[in-house]
């Protein structure tokens, strides 16, 4: 999918002005990590890569990024490691930075790790959150007017706030907070949080929610990388419930895209909705990516066989679907990639590189067992599903 609107998008540059200092918290992620390439590539701007460097963090794609630009690529990059927990050395980062723009990516996200342990989320997401709006506060304050003006602290969310749709409707900027999950319930108070800042201390805001990303570099725990990865071992590929339950794919670079607009076009004080018009019901999408590697990697039998179906996620949402007309229509703003594209050259990249998959899960010490499950005993799969 290509739109003449998205291809006049104004330059990297163009956008920041004169903003020189970016700082970019969960940097080492799999969408932070594409911001980081992309304000790499595509300005001149120094980049702070504010990351704990947890389980599933990797910096390997940024620094392919900093061999192909050499020693321009290195000046520009500081990675901070820093757990936003703790508050002492988060102030510490953002004085060391002296950011003209945060944007604030950094967040545990997986569903069923949040339903195991949900302390971790709100830990990272609404303590990590509040820890960093008082010292981007308290920079803010020391800022000169000129840079006061233009300063801007840009929330990353997600629609999953927005709870779970019937069969109509899609999410927007005005629909009703009702998360379902420890994940989703810490996002939300993460994005009120954001916006109490705002209208309590004026700090200037932009808050954004997104569909589900996909592509390249993500953490091979997502949906997915996992089918990708099964079907491609010819192991079976777990499917929660009857499959049906659906999501609003978004390519990772044209979420990239969108934040970019988002953060230095946006309205202060207002939030934008992303989504990717890729609605598709979970057993569709593994389907379709069974349909790739039929192509790409033929067997004596159709990938599909390999789905099985096991118990469903508690509490698990039916249906996320995003209306993304406010950032279309204020910001020109439109997905380059159809989801069809956008999955066949997911699919490609994964099977060239299956070797930092086997690294990045060994690291992340993912075992292949089922997470999210209240019972696992009663369970008839024990490995990640979908």
């Amino acid at each position: 999918m290509s739109n003449s609107t998205t291809a006049s998008m104004p330059s990297v540059s163009a956008l920041l002005g004169q903003r020189r200092r970016i700082l970019v918290t969960g940097g080492a992620g799999f969408i932070g990590g594409a911001v980081v390439r992309r304000l790499l590539r595509d300005s001149e701007a120094l980049v702070f890569n504010l990351d704990k460097c947890g389980y599933a963090s990797d910096l390997t794609s940024i620094e392919q990024v900093l061999k192909e630009l050499k020693t321009s690529g290195e000046s520009r990059h500081q990675l901070l490691r820093v757990d936003l927990t703790n508050a002492e050395a988060t102030a510490e980062a953002i004085q060391q930075a002296d950011p003209d723009l945060v944007m604030h990516l950094a967040a545990e996200s997986h569903v069923d790790r949040s339903i195991e342990g949900p302390g971790a989320f709100i830990e990272s997401n609404v303590t990590g959150t509040f820890n960093l709006l008082q010292a981007v506060r308290a920079h803010w304050d020391r800022l000169s007017e000129d840079r006061r003006a233009s300063f801007r602290f840009h929330h990353i969310s997600t629609d999953e706030v927005f709870g779970s749709l019937g069969a109509e409707g899609r999410f927007c900027e005005t629909t009703p907070y009702d998360p379902r999950s420890p994940y989703s319930a810490s996002k939300a108070a993460s994005d009120h949080f954001v916006n109490a800042w705002h209208h309590t201390y004026g700090l200037p805001v932009v808050l954004t929610n997104c569909s589900n990303n996909y592509g390249p570099w993500q953490f091979p725990e997502k949906l997915i990388p996992v089918v990708i990865l099964k079907a491609a071992a010819g192991a079976s590929i777990p499917l929660y419930g009857d499959g049906q339950n659906i999501r609003d794919w978004l390519y990772v670079e044209d979420h990239v895209d969108a934040l970019l607009l988002a953060a230095t076009q946006g309205r202060v004080g207002e939030s934008y909705c992303v989504g990717g018009h890729g609605e598709r019901t979970n057993k569709q999408v593994v389907e379709a990516i069974c349909f790739e590697l039929d192509r790409l990697l033929p067997a004596d039998s159709t990938h599909s066989k390999l789905i099985t179906p096991v118990a469903d996620r508690p509490g698990h949402d039916r249906r996320y679907a995003i209306d993304p007309s406010r950032i279309s229509n204020e910001l020109g703003w439109y997905p380059r990639h159809s989801f069809e594209d956008g999955l066949a050259s997911t699919v490609r990249w994964y099977l060239q590189e299956r070797g930092w998959c086997d690294r990045v899960s060994q690291q992340g010490g993912l075992s292949g067992r089922r997470l999210g499950v209240l019972n696992p005993d009663s369970q008839s799969s024990q490995q990640d599903a979908v």
